[in-house]
């Protein structure tokens, strides 16, 4: 070889011949093969983190969640939810491991080898997709719902109709792009033309649970900011709920706008699986809250005339101290407070008049969640 030539030479970018079945020859690059390789991997560990961390969740939810709380909808649903995205992913992990990522099936288009099986598994991938969007958009109505449940009559069915709207062109499109994608892995045809139906249905998804949240969080923004108002800090489930749909909404939301400018493999399915992680991890942290709530304002005890705590020590204060309450209060309960003890308030009296609505939504709230 001249010095020209291996001045101008670059190993690196050189090709190899392959040959098709009928013994035409084609050429691959060694950029293209690296290429190759260096995708499989990323997105494989993509869903392979997506696979172990929705594995954690689901056993530490069956794990931690009381046997008398698994038969309500909200358990059933994220368990469902937890378990459909695990299937989805390992089914995901299993094409990057299989015939239809072999070298030469991809770079010369020949699947013959590939098993009947393995186009029943790749089907059952946007299937899985397709239903576990369905939990999550049935989850987030729920919540929706519940919070909603003391807001005028009026803009609670606006709210509710916008709701089932945005959830349903989710799941309309999703469900298309389902059947079109299982033509183009039958058929074996790319499915680039229909990108747009791709797209669509990544961003009506996040349109979804952005309303959902963006929805969920202003409500109980409002009920934080009458607790405040009646001098209740105590961090408790309505606090955790409030924290959790926020990292419901900002995180997702995120994920799903950054993966129009980041190139990384497979970023929205991230979105679901988001979701679909802290829908339970919201839940359990409340209920734990408030079993240790419960656990902490029994009822006081009396020995000789004398205040017990809860350890058995004399306690010389008052019955009842402003610090010491941990709400929702209902409005009765808030009257024979110390808030004001030489007069105690009626709900009448109380500087804002929404206070007891929210406080009623509150309870409403909580007693969902000690059924979970």
């Amino acid at each position: 070889m001249s010095m020209a030539t291996s001045a101008t030479f670059d190993p690196f970018s050189q090709s190899f011949t392959l040959l098709l079945r009928d013994g035409t020859p084609f050429n691959v690059t060694l950029n293209e093969l690296d290429d190759f390789i260096l995708y499989s991997v990323q997105i494989s560990i993509n869903y392979a983190a997506q696979l172990g961390a929705c594995l954690s969740f689901l056993i530490v939810l069956l794990v931690l969640t009381k046997p008398d709380k698994r038969s309500s909808p909200i358990f059933a649903i994220n368990a469902v939810a937890l378990t459909l995205n695990f299937l989805r992913t390992l089914l995901q992990c299993l094409y990057f491991t299989g015939p239809f990522n072999k070298v030469y099936a991809y770079f010369a288009v020949d699947y013959s080898k590939v098993s009947p099986s393995d186009y029943a598994n790749q089907v059952a991938i946007t299937v899985l997709t397709w239903v576990l969007l369905v939990c999550v958009e049935v989850s987030l109505l729920l919540q929706v719902r519940v919070v909603c449940v003391t807001v005028r009559r009026g803009y609670r069915h606006l709210i509710l109709a916008f709701s089932v709207v945005t959830a349903g062109l989710a799941i309309c499109f999703r469900l298309a792009f389902c059947i079109e994608n299982a033509k183009s892995i039958l058929s074996l045809e790319s499915l680039f033309p229909l990108r747009w139906l791709a797209s669509a249905a990544n961003i009506t998804t996040s349109i979804s649970i952005c309303w959902f949240c963006a929805a969920f969080i202003t409500k109980l923004g409002f009920a934080l900011d009458q607790r405040k108002k009646l001098g209740v800090g105590a961090f408790g489930p309505m606090q955790i709920i409030f924290i959790m749909g926020c990292q419901t909404l900002v995180i997702p939301a995120i994920f799903s706008i950054i993966q129009y400018f980041v190139d990384l493999p497979s970023m929205d399915s991230n979105v679901l699986t988001l979701v679909t992680i802290f829908m339970p991890l919201s839940s359990l942290w409340a209920s734990a809250s408030l079993d240790y709530r419960k656990q902490s304002t029994g009822k006081p005890k009396f020995h000789g005339g004398i205040l017990l705590g809860s350890n058995g020590t004399a306690s010389t204060g008052p019955l009842v101290d402003k610090k010491c309450l941990v709400g929702p209060l209902s409005p009765s309960e808030t009257a024979t407070s110390s808030l004001s003890q030489s007069n105690p308030p009626s709900p009448s009296n109380i500087r804002d008049q929404g206070v007891n609505i929210d406080l009623e939504s509150q309870k409403m709230v909580v007693r969902g969640l000690r059924h979970n």
